[in-house]
């Protein structure tokens, strides 16, 4: 899979809406801001389909990966958005991240845990904020961003500065 793919998921009280632009994407977030009911309504919508109650709008099928016949799955799944919560132990290992890398798969890891066995970026690390019933992600890591074009800007005029002394 390339590119990037809106997802949106909403019953009648909750509204979660964003854009998945990578393989793997973090959403973290502190207790109740609505990530495992993200999940619940995302297996609701896959086990009970229409009578579910639950819209999940796609250009590619959206499904909850767990249990312990994940790597089955996995293995015979391509094209799919996966979403993963924290509770399944498999995302922290080698074995998983193995199966990531070699995946036409997206992956939507709903975590707080670093996941050091995995290529992510931080450009990819979402946090869940509420507005009212709308459930929206916000970038975690903005403010690193700018601090490091800042910095860049701070050694870029070090070295003119530098380059002028020793012309001199």
């Amino acid at each position: 899979m390339k590119g990037k793919y809106k997802v949106i998921v909403r019953n009648n009280k909750l509204h979660y809406e964003f854009e998945i632009k990578r393989n793997i994407t973090i959403i973290q977030g502190d207790s109740a801001t609505g990530k495992t009911t993200l999940i619940n309504m995302l297996r609701q919508a896959e086990n009970l389909g229409e009578s579910s109650g639950v819209d999940v709008l796609s250009n590619v099928p959206c499904r909850v990966l767990e249990g312990v016949s994940w790597k089955l799955i996995l293995q015979n799944t391509a094209g799919t958005i996966f979403f993963i919560d924290e509770e399944n132990a498999f995302i922290n290992t080698e074995e998983f991240a193995s199966e990531v890398r070699g995946s036409d798969n997206y992956f939507v890891l709903i975590t707080r845990e670093n996941l050091y066995n995995l290529p992510y970026s931080v450009e990819e690390i979402y946090g869940l904020y509420a507005s009212g019933r709308y459930q929206n992600t916000k970038k975690i890591y903005q403010q690193i961003r700018n601090w490091n074009r800042c910095q860049r800007q701070t050694d870029g005029w070090m070295y003119v500065k530098k380059q002028k002394t020793d012309r001199s």
